[in-house]
């Protein structure tokens, strides 16, 4: 740890002042110190986050005070031994900003100290003073911010030495009962129905980041030490290990390092593939991204070699993140808004399907992105962009994406994302490449909206917004060991409040409404930081967890103790069925586990047994649960020379998922799917019908715009779910597009559907459209405000012709 945090001292740490939590709510936004120093020779000045995150969390310590028989001192004056600060710098007389300091807007006192949470300030006392003064406040640069509604702290005085981690206080501290293992299950409230297990923790591991479970049961975990600050505390490097519960009791008992090595320090992702004699691993640690092989299953590295390179900044939370395995038997991935690119092992840049290169520049993808490639990392597509920390991705049986994103810290703007293949998802203006904070028309009311720019057409709705969070690892539940309410739902972990939840989603038109559904919170332990999880072959959860004071800043306050915990129904025993992927009926057996390592080994046993696995496969075609249907599905459609005929069988099925599932299927298997979908612009479900819109976005065929028109004229007016499918689809041929909806209309455009395609589509008739509707005098001014918007989205030629129709 930081040299400040961890002072060699012969005294131990002695709390002699804690306040209560600092808010804008807290009169005059201060409290007032003064307490004895009598002997004392060191000397801490410690800032907490109050156990919510640290956004906006400045603090002025206004006129710090030594007093004694040898008069008054400053401590301005003295000078600190060593300081820390969470954000910016601590500055004399000067706020972590370097700017004035002020609090509540007025200037106080006439020295200050300022810093900013999570902050340890370290004095050596002089002989001859026995008090310490100061006014502990809160500077205006953080209640300024979001109404104040972000700024929480507590302040705290100890003698002696600091405590072991950054800003921890008394009742936070890392000392005493609270931190020891025997009592983790303690501080967490667990749902009904679920039991918590501590399957593992420190000493036997330390801080953990991502988790993957084998097909036996055993789970692999990034153990991580040398993150951003800490880099060095673990010379030999940071660690893949591999832990294993031997008697069935839910603790991980027997432990194995798989790989150690300063490459893969502060690694952020891990996949386990298994195949007959071995396996496959493959580790994210900015900027590489590693592919392990353990050819005879000894659970040693025969080979490493890079799969990726230079994605974006080494000890970067927002570069790259896990890989995971898809039903459609390809890799899914993702970095945030600092992986910048993707390189080859060559490291020259990757491009993709579609033939863009995959970099954040705006020509044309921005931010963080997810992707999708061959085992072998070929193939490569980018699915969506413009997020900022999508920390993970993971995709259900049906194909469909989710992810959560983080905002800029302290906005309550985190998210969760279904994710529309191709969708610009809003995190920076898709012409400038601004942020949210710069001005615009048609801008939005809200932070938490404006953050992502929804009112901009081009830009996919989000399904929920979760306030204010640090997101991190997620996975989608297809076990049926949990209660009922968890099936078939998104798991996700959020380390800013505490909290491992479900977020039960329900379709809404072309999209989704989602709740939220704790299952972990840690109400009394606020050193619980769960990162990531992933569910077992029995059906039960484990969670990693970061275990720290505080989370975000890319801070790590205590990297000596991380936790892994495993969820389940009381009395659940940890029992690993046994698999035999050496026959298709075998292998189709465990293709019904939800658990994607043994999904993974079954789906390419299958595939490589091709048209001999095809009776099997129908078998699990049949079944009653929809996810298993499509699990064969996809297997079905990619045994060669079979591909349409599934296709065509899953779009006349009465389960409009499988039918979704036939969609992203035939976009696959051939490049203009309106050969094979036609019939699904008739479909009742708009859902069904939005994912024919995306999927013709780089269909070349002459029958295209008819289709997409077609698709145009069932839009009701109110979904944007839909509208944005549309502007996909249309998106590389708006011309032909609008061409072939004005047909369809009959040039009779102007309703509320029409002007919301004239909007959303990038054709130059639709610029005209827009300029005929902002030239109506009886349309309401605050009304043009959108297509005014809209029209900045056009060439500047396009626009600039269209305007001069507004001249006299």
């Amino acid at each position: 740890m930081d040299g400040a945090k961890k002072k060699e001292s012969t005294e131990s740490a002695k709390p002699i002042f804690l306040s209560g939590t600092l808010t804008s709510q807290t009169k005059r936004h201060r409290v007032e110190i003064d307490t004895s120093i009598a002997g004392v020779s060191d000397l801490f000045l410690i800032v907490d986050d109050g156990g919510d995150g640290f956004a906006c969390d400045w603090v002025d310590w206004v006129d710090p005070t030594l007093h004694g028989p040898a008069g008054s001192l400053s401590l301005v004056d003295l000078g600190w031994q060593s300081a820390t600060t969470g954000w910016g710098s601590v500055g004399k007389d000067l706020n972590c900003s370097g700017a004035p300091w002020s609090v509540d807007g007025q200037v106080i006192g006439k020295h200050a100290i300022g810093t900013h949470a999570n902050s340890v300030i370290h004095f050596k006392v002089p002989e001859g003073y026995t008090r310490l003064t100061a006014t502990g406040a809160l500077d205006t640069g953080g209640t300024r911010q979001n109404g104040g509604t972000s700024t929480s702290v507590r302040l705290a005085v100890y003698a002696g030495a600091a405590p072991a981690s950054l800003g921890s206080a008394p009742d936070n501290s890392s000392d005493g009962d609270q931190r020891d293992p025997a009592n983790a299950i303690k501080g967490i409230t667990i749902a009904e129905g679920l039991e918590a297990t501590l399957a593992a923790s420190e000493p036997l591991l330390r801080s953990l980041t991502n988790l993957d479970i084998d097909s036996r049961g055993r789970v692999w975990v990034c153990d991580v030490m040398n993150y951003r600050r800490n880099q060095g505390a673990r010379p030999e490097g940071d660690r893949i290990m591999i832990l294993e519960d031997t008697d069935g009791d839910g603790v991980l008992d027997d432990a194995k390092t798989f790989y150690q090595g300063r490459d893969i320090d502060s690694a952020m992702g891990i996949c386990v593939l298994e195949n007959a004699t071995g396996t496959d691993v493959i580790v994210t640690a900015s900027p590489n991204v590693w592919r392990f092989v353990d050819t005879d299953g000894d659970d040693v590295p025969d080979s490493k070699t890079a799969m990726f390179t230079g994605v974006g900044n080494p000890q970067h939370d927002h570069s790259g993140h896990s890989f995971l395995f898809g039903p459609d038997g390809k890799l899914y991935w993702n970095f945030g808004n600092t992986g910048e690119q993707v390189k080859d092992a060559d490291g020259e840049t990757v491009i993709d399907i579609h033939g863009r290169p995959v970099i954040d520049n705006g020509a044309p993808l921005y931010g963080g992105m997810p992707f999708r490639c061959d085992l072998d990392g070929s193939n490569f597509e980018v699915l969506a962009h413009n997020f900022r920390n999508n920390w993970e991705t993971t995709v259900d049986s049906f194909g469909t994406l989710w992810q959560s994103d983080n905002d800029d810290d302290g906005n309550r703007g985190t998210r969760i994302n279904f994710v529309m293949e191709h969708g610009n998802y809003g995190y920076r203006d898709e012409i400038t490449g601004g942020g949210w904070r710069d001005e615009r028309i048609n801008q939005e009311d809200e932070i938490m909206h404006r953050h992502w720019h929804l009112n901009d057409p081009g830009v996919v709705p989000n399904m929920l917004q979760t306030g204010a969070g640090s997101p991190s690892g997620i996975c989608f539940y297809e076990g049926r060991l949990l209660p009922q309410r968890f099936w078939d739902q998104i798991i996700h972990c959020d380390p800013g409040p505490n909290m491992v939840r479900a977020y039960p989603a329900k379709p809404d038109g072309a999209g989704y409404t989602a709740t939220i559904e704790p299952l972990m919170t840690g109400t009394t332990d606020r050193w619980f930081r769960p990162a990531d999880v992933c569910t077992a072959p029995d059906g039960s959860l484990f969670v990693t967890d970061w275990y720290d004071p505080g989370v975000g800043g890319h801070n790590q306050g205590d990297s000596d103790r991380g936790r892994l915990f495993r969820l389940a129904p009381p009395g659940s025993a940890y029992t690993i069925p046994t698999f035999d992927f050496t026959t298709a009926d075998g292998a189709v057996e465990a293709l019904r586990n939800p658990n994607l390592a043994v999904r993974s080994r079954a789906w390419r046993t299958l595939h490589a047994m091709g048209r001999d696995a095809e009776p099997e496969l129908l078998e699990l075609y049949a079944d009653s649960n929809p996810r298993l249907r499509a699990r064969a599905l996809w297997l079905l459609g990619k045994i060669d020379g079979r591909g349409e005929h599934y296709v065509t069988k899953a779009l006349a099925d009465s389960n409009p998922d499988i039918r979704i599932t036939a969609i992203r299927l035939a976009k696959q298997l051939t490049a203009q799917p309106s050969r094979w979908l036609a019939d699904a612009a008739d479909d009742e479900s708009a859902a069904v019908r939005r994912e024919l819109a995306v999927a013709l976005r780089y269909d070349t065929s002459d029958t295209m715009p008819t289709l997409w028109a077609k698709l145009a004229t069932a839009y009701d007016g109110q979904d944007r779910w839909y509208l944005e499918a549309l502007g996909i689809g249309s998106d590389v041929r708006p011309e032909a597009c609008f061409e072939a909806y004005l047909d369809a209309v009959n040039g009779r455009w102007d309703t509320a559907a029409g002007r919301d395609v004239v909007w959303r589509i990038r054709a130059p008739k639709a610029a005209d459209a827009m300029v005929s509707l902002i030239a109506d005098p009886n349309r309401p001014l605050r009304e043009t405000d959108r297509y005014f918007r809209s029209l900045e989205f056009h060439d500047s030629d396009v626009r600039s012709a269209a305007l001069k129709r507004l001249l006299p």
